[in-house]
C-alpha cells in the first residue's frame, strides 16, 4: 500500500515539512486540501450535491460531505486538485472552470484523530443531472441534492432538518432512490464556522450571477 505523504504547514499556510497521513491525523499538523462544492440549476433557484461517503472508508463512513475533495499531496499544486472531481464524481473538469470561494481553515477533532485543514474551496455548476455521474464507489456511495437556499438557513441555524434527494449506490452497482430529511448527524461534523463561510459564498456568487 502507497504511503501518501503530505506537506506540513503552519496556522499561517507557511511550509514547514513533509510527514505521512496517518502522522499528520495523529498530531494535527496543518496541511491543505482540495475541496469542490457542486451545484446545479433548477426552475426556482439551484440545487448542491452532496456526496454520500462510501460505507468502506476509515473516517466518516456512509455520512454526507463536500461534493468532492481530497488531500494536496507533497508533491501537488492546488490545480492537481480538480483531478478529485474527475475521480470521485466522473465529471470532466477544467481547472478554470472553477471558482474559487476562497481558503478557509477547518478542524475536525475526534478521539485519536485531529485534523486541522487549510481548504482550498471552489464551486462548479455542472449541467449534468447526478443520475448521470459515474461515482468512485470505494470512495462515495451515492449523491444527495439539497435545495441552496435551504441549505443556507440549515448552516445558520435556522432550520434543523433539510430535504435531500438522490441516489445510493447497492452492491450490484445500482441506483436506489434517497429521499428523506437529514440533520446535521448525517454530515461528517465540519466546523459550524466552515459550513455558514461556504454557504454564504455561494449565494454571494449567485447573486452575481443574477
Amino acid at each position: 500500500m502507497t504511503i501518501e505523504m503530505i506537506k506540513v504547514i503552519d496556522e499561517k499556510r507557511n511550509e514547514i515539512g513533509i510527514a505521512s497521513r496517518n502522522e499528520v491525523h495523529k498530531k494535527g499538523y496543518w496541511h491543505e486540501t482540495f475541496h469542490c462544492w457542486v451545484i446545479s440549476k433548477k426552475e426556482n433557484g439551484y440545487d448542491l450535491h452532496l456526496q454520500v461517503r462510501s460505507e468502506t472508508k476509515k473516517d466518516f463512513p456512509s455520512l454526507l460531505d463536500i461534493t468532492a475533495a481530497g488531500h494536496l499531496l507533497a508533491h501537488e499544486t492546488v490545480q492537481d486538485g480538480v483531478r478529485e472531481v474527475q475521480e470521485e464524481l466522473g465529471l470532466d473538469v477544467a481547472f478554470n472552470e472553477l471558482i474559487l470561494l476562497g481558503i478557509i481553515p477547518d478542524r475536525l477533532h475526534i478521539a485519536g484523530f485531529l485534523d486541522n485543514e487549510w481548504c482550498h474551496v471552489f464551486l462548479y455548476e455542472s449541467m449534468r443531472p447526478i443520475e448521470e455521474y459515474s461515482l468512485q464507489r470505494e470512495e462515495v456511495a451515492g449523491i444527495v441534492s439539497v435545495d441552496l437556499s435551504a441549505f443556507l438557513k440549515f448552516c445558520e441555524g435556522k432550520e434543523r432538518t433539510i430535504l435531500g434527494e438522490g441516489f445510493l449506490i447497492n452492491q450490484d452497482n445500482e441506483q436506489i432512490p434517497f429521499r428523506r430529511m437529514i440533520s446535521k448527524s448525517d454530515f461528517v461534523p465540519h466546523e459550524e464556522a466552515y459550513f455558514k463561510n461556504v454557504a454564504s459564498s455561494i449565494h454571494k456568487y449567485i447573486g452575481q450571477w443574477q
